[in-house]
C-alpha cells in the first residue's frame, strides 16, 4: 500500500504537490469513488484509480538480467512440450522478463533477460550486428582452409553466413576448441556452421553478446546487468536512456 499522492506521482501524472492539488480538487476516482483525502492509501496492483477520467497505471521498473543458462533448458517463458525454462531459474523478480534472442536447448552460456521491448528489439535486429562469441568443442581438428571457409561465409540452407571471427584456441584428445564470433542470428547458426565443414558440436558455451561478458559467473547464476555494462549496451545499439543496472540476483541453481 502507498499514499495516493505518491502512486500518482510515481505513474507519471505529474509532481506529488500537483497531485496533492488534483485528489483535493476532486479529481481522483478510486474504485468508483471521487476521493480527496490526502492520506488515502491505495494498492498499485489491486485498485482502480482514474485521474480526470483517464485510467492511471503503475509503471513498471524496467529490469536488465543476465544469466548463465544451464544446458537442458529452453530460452522461452512457456515451452509446449514441458520442459524447463530459463524463466524457472528466476528468483526474487517481480517483473515480468523475457529473454533476449535465444540460446539453443542443448547450448549453455550468457542469456540476457528484460523487459524493455526497444532494447530486445535493437539488440536481436540484424542491422545493429551485435556481435556474440561463443567457446565451441567440435569433434576432430579442422584445417586452416576450412576455419577460413567458415571465416568468410558459408552457405546455409536459409543463406550465406555473414563474415565471422574464428580462431583455433586449443587442441584436447583429438577436438578442438573454438572461438567464434557471428554479428547475426540464423537458426542454431554457430551449430550448422559447424557442421557444414564436416566437425559436429560436442558443447558450445555463449561467452558474450556485446559488452557484456560471462566471466565468472556460475551454471545456473543470475544477476543484474550494472550501469557501466547497460550503458555500454545502449551505446551499441544506438539507443540513448539513463540507465538503472545494480545488484546481484540469488538465481536458483539447476538440479545437478
Amino acid at each position: 500500500m502507498e499514499r495516493l499522492q505518491k502512486f500518482m506521482a510515481h505513474a507519471g501524472v505529474a509532481s506529488r504537490r500537483k497531485c496533492e492539488e488534483i485528489i483535493e480538487a476532486g479529481g481522483v476516482n478510486v474504485n468508483g469513488k471521487t476521493v480527496r483525502e490526502l492520506g488515502t492509501k491505495v494498492d498499485p496492483a489491486k485498485d482502480k484509480v482514474m485521474v480526470n477520467g483517464r485510467l492511471i497505471r503503475q509503471k513498471e521498473k524496467k529490469v536488465y538480467l543476465m544469466m548463465y543458462k544451464p544446458r537442458g533448458y529452453v530460452s522461452s517463458v512457456k515451452d509446449e512440450r514441458g520442459r524447463k525454462t530459463v524463466v524457472d531459474l528466476l528468483k526474487d523478480v517481480k517483473e515480468r522478463v523475457y529473454p533476449v534472442g535465444r540460446l539453443d536447448y542443448d547450448s549453455e552460456g550468457l542469456l540476457l533477460l528484460t523487459n524493455d521491448g526497444e532494447l530486445t528489439q535493437a539488440l536481436t535486429h540484424p542491422k545493429h550486428q551485435v556481435a556474440k562469441t561463443y567457446k565451441v568443442r567440435v569433434e576432430g581438428i579442422p584445417s586452416l582452409d576450412k576455419l577460413e571457409r567458415m571465416e568468410k561465409g558459408i552457405k546455409l540452407e536459409d543463406g550465406i553466413t555473414a563474415p565471422a571471427k574464428i580462431s583455433l584456441t586449443h587442441e584436447l584428445d583429438g577436438n578442438a576448441l573454438l572461438e567464434i564470433t557471428i554479428r547475426e542470428g540464423k537458426n542454431r547458426q554457430v551449430r550448422r556452421m559447424c557442421e557444414f565443414i564436416g566437425h559436429s558440436v560436442k558443447r558450445l558455451v555463449r561467452t558474450q553478446i556485446g559488452p557484456v561478458e560471462l566471466r565468472n559467473m556460475s551454471v545456473g547464476e543470475v544477476k543484474e546487468i550494472n550501469d557501466k555494462q547497460l550503458k555500454e549496451l545502449l551505446k551499441a545499439t544506438g539507443i540513448r536512456k539513463k540507465s538503472q543496472g545494480g545488484k546481484r540476483l540469488s538465481g536458483k541453481k539447476p538440479p545437478r
